[in-house]
């Protein structure tokens, strides 16, 4: 009654007219991230100088000393002219990364239409074994960060062996010696390269990667390659330190704690912390103690505080960007991860297979391909695992859904409490993320190939929910989709049933979508009992509590400019604290002279300044934006309740379950007892641009890339393949 519903073709012609108006302000949106992008570009190049003129003579003769007559100050001492040169840049390329990311969420999906790819060639992917899947673009990066490792190690050697007969002198051993004394100093100086970028590729809520193109689970490989880089430089430079002072009759200065320079001991520890981390990264311990190699990462706390005691602050600032987002992120991560979300319920699969369904807040947006992290204290308390998310933010505006599947222990145990006859009432999870790509470039292709190998399916469904909606509700030309997934039983072509919304009464359909999918069946000759008669996925609901919360974004939905905030606000504060115990506490005392003051009381004074500012201004955002937060999931509160009475009855759970098999069971194609023949099908592929996915096991993804590298260049392969 009270007045007119608008008709569905009405509602249609207002969210038209809000997509054209979206598309107009793209454009200009479009310009201003361009303006951000050229402006981090600069700086960063201008940062990259630094580092290419530092380890040379203009820079300690002529550079520095300009610098610090410019720059040094009763408030900052020397660490204020080395936080400007080395902290500060990279520290506003992260805010300038907050507005970019920002500018460019609306539109992420429809403002990339039919865009033409100039770095299609240079992304053409190529397998290397010490490696695995890499682009040439990624070889070119590659190549270009070991020259300047080499440049930097070479230009140093010069610039200490040019004295190194002063030295040897001064230090009472023989030139050969002093030589060894020097290249274990040099490679240290390399390695702090390689942790200065360890840090990036791990922060999950990171501002930077994005600019690039980049994930965090897809640049775990980086931080694969620059671990092992940096332990075997920072153990070769341990090694050659104990050699030289065995040689010189002066292992005394192993325990040696020098409250002016460096200290020795807290390298020692450092080292012995970091080695400790990178045994337990070999294959065959991470993948058969998963728990140990878990725990063990946690060392890199100790790790990076002992770093920072043995090099003390002034050198620890050149490495400080990267691990201060990285601390950002873990903190807000932490904040995160204190509250009990609301389970909704859950559907088990007959494939050992489950969909836990979590109630969410209707301003919580993120792509396909999310991931977010979920932690079941009943089952272990420390362990955090990465599932991807199947549901889609614009199809379920209220719920947010992962599947899980059985492979490792926690899986299992978890399995085994969802699918037990007498379910619990409730069950306590926590959450981080969800994270995913800033941007997605799906709708720039013609045609897009789906390739997976079991569970790799994951992500390939919440991509069809966002191309279904585009088709359905924005009325955009959609890419042609043959989805090829490849199963060992029958029973996991049960998984397909996720492809739709779980509602059967939504008013998006896949009709609109054209999809074709060839399901392959390597271990069954013929379509099993269970195939013929399936049987239905089980439904298991849950009361939440009162005290469990909708999902939401930490930050709100403003969070990148919330992060801005942040990132600006805590370093402000720490730099007003360092200002404040260097103008009236340490100035006074030793009078810039560096010599009274001990340099381990100045590290720890700054680590817990960071530390401070960090807690306290992503604190406050966190709880600014928890209240407002709060207020809209008050309207969400028995959408769970009310949900399971809709789905409570036996017909009504039937035609839930049997509605998406029928409407995709025209659009599938089941071949048993073998396997795709993939370089024929994407040979066979038509269209102008052909985007090619695949996610799945490591010699699925290798074989694919493999074939599409020979192929013509109107094949583009995902190289963020979707492992973790």
């Amino acid at each position: 009654m009270g007045g007119n519903r608008p008709e569905r073709g009405e509602r249609e012609t207002g969210e038209e007219k809000n997509f054209s108006l979206l598309l107009c302000n793209g454009g200009r949106k479009k310009m201003m991230q361009g303006a951000f992008l050229g402006l981090a570009l600069l700086v960063f190049l201008g940062n990259l100088m630094m580092w290419i003129i530092m380890p040379t003579f203009t820079y300690y003769l002529k550079w520095l000393p300009q610098l610090l007559a410019h720059t040094n100050s009763t408030f900052f001492d020397i660490q204020g002219t080395i936080m400007l040169n080395f902290t500060l840049p990279i520290l506003f390329i992260g805010v300038i990364g907050c507005f970019y990311i920002h500018l460019g969420k609306d539109a992420s999906q429809h403002n990339n239409v039919q865009r033409r790819d100039y770095l299609k060639a240079v992304r053409q992917p190529k397998i290397i074994k010490a490696l695995g899947i890499v682009t040439w673009i990624e070889l070119l990066f590659v190549a270009a960060f070991v020259v300047l490792c080499v440049w930097y190690f070479a230009a140093f050697i010069h610039y200490h062996f040019s004295t190194i007969s002063i030295y040897a002198a001064s230090k009472g051993v023989q030139v050969w010696q002093a030589k060894i004394d020097r290249v274990a100093l040099v490679i240290g100086l390399t390695g702090n390269i390689c942790l200065t970028f360890l840090f990036y590729p791990v922060t999950r809520r990171s501002s930077i990667l994005p600019m690039l193109g980049l994930t965090s689970e897809g640049s775990i490989k980086y931080h694969i390659w620059l671990g092992h880089i940096t332990m075997l430089l920072f153990t070769a430079h341990g090694l050659l330190y104990i050699l030289f002072w065995a040689l010189s009759h002066r292992l005394y200065e192993m325990v040696k704690w020098d409250p002016h320079y460096v200290s020795n001991i807290a390298g020692e520890i450092s080292l012995v912390m970091g080695l400790t981390i990178w045994i337990t990264t070999i294959p065959g311990i991470r993948r058969k103690m998963f728990e140990l190699f878990f725990y063990t990462h946690y060392l890199y706390i100790g790790f990076m505080a002992f770093f920072t005691l043995h090099t003390g602050i002034f050198y620890a600032c050149i490495m400080l960007p990267g691990f201060y987002l990285f601390l950002v992120d873990r903190y807000l991560r932490f904040l995160q991860s204190t509250q009990n979300v609301r389970l909704n319920s859950a559907r088990i699969l007959p494939c050992q297979t489950f969909e836990l369904n979590f109630s969410k807040t209707p301003g919580l947006k993120y792509s396909p391909t999310s991931i977010m992290f979920i932690n079941v204290p009943t089952i272990s308390k420390l362990q955090w695992h990465p599932f991807t998310v199947t549901s889609n933010s614009n199809l379920e505006e209220d719920t947010i859904s992962a599947i899980i599947k059985c492979e490792g222990s926690w899986t299992k145990k978890l399995y085994d409490v969802m699918s037990s006859p007498t379910p619990v009432d409730s069950l306590q999870v926590s959450v981080e993320g969800p994270y995913g790509p800033a941007q997605t470039s799906y709708l720039r292709h013609d045609a897009l190939v789906m390739i997976s190998g079991g569970s790799g399916i994951t992500p390939f469904i919440s991509i069809i929910k966002e191309l279904i909606f585009m088709s359905s509700v924005r009325n955009q030309k959609t890419p042609k989709v043959l989805l090829i997934t490849i199963f060992k039983n029958s029973s996991h072509l049960s998984i397909l049933d996720l492809l739709l919304p779980l509602s059967p009464t939504t008013s998006f359909t896949i009709s609109n979508l054209d999809i074709q999918i060839e399901a392959y069946i390597t271990r069954d000759t013929k379509p099993t009992i269970m195939l013929e008669n399936p049987e239905p996925a089980r439904a298991v609901w849950f009361k939440p509590k009162t005290s469990d919360v909708p999902i939401s974004s930490i930050l709100g939905q403003n969070s990148w400019l919330w992060l801005a905030a942040i990132i600006s606000g805590s370093f402000f504060i720490y730099l007003l604290l360092v200002g404040v115990l260097y103008q009236y506490y340490v100035y006074p005392m030793d009078h810039g002279s560096n010599k009274v003051f001990p340099y381990y009381t100045r590290a720890l004074l700054n680590v817990l300044f960071i530390c401070f500012g960090i807690v306290i201004s992503a604190s406050a955002a966190f709880l600014w934006n928890k209240k407002q937060i709060g207020r809209e999931a008050k309207h969400i509160q028995d959408s769970s309740r009310s949900y399971a009475n809709v789905t409570v009855t036996n017909d009504q759970h039937q035609e839930l379950e049997s509605f998406p098999r029928k409407s995709l069971n025209t659009s599938i194609n089941t071949y048993y007892f073998r396997r795709p023949d993939l370089k024929r099908i994407l040979m066979e592929i038509e269209g102008s641009s052909v985007g090619v996915l695949a996610s799945g096991p490591k010699s699925l993804r290798h074989d694919v890339a493999a074939i599409c590298s020979g192929l013509p260049n109107n094949v583009t392969f995902d190289s963020n393949s979707f492992n973790w």
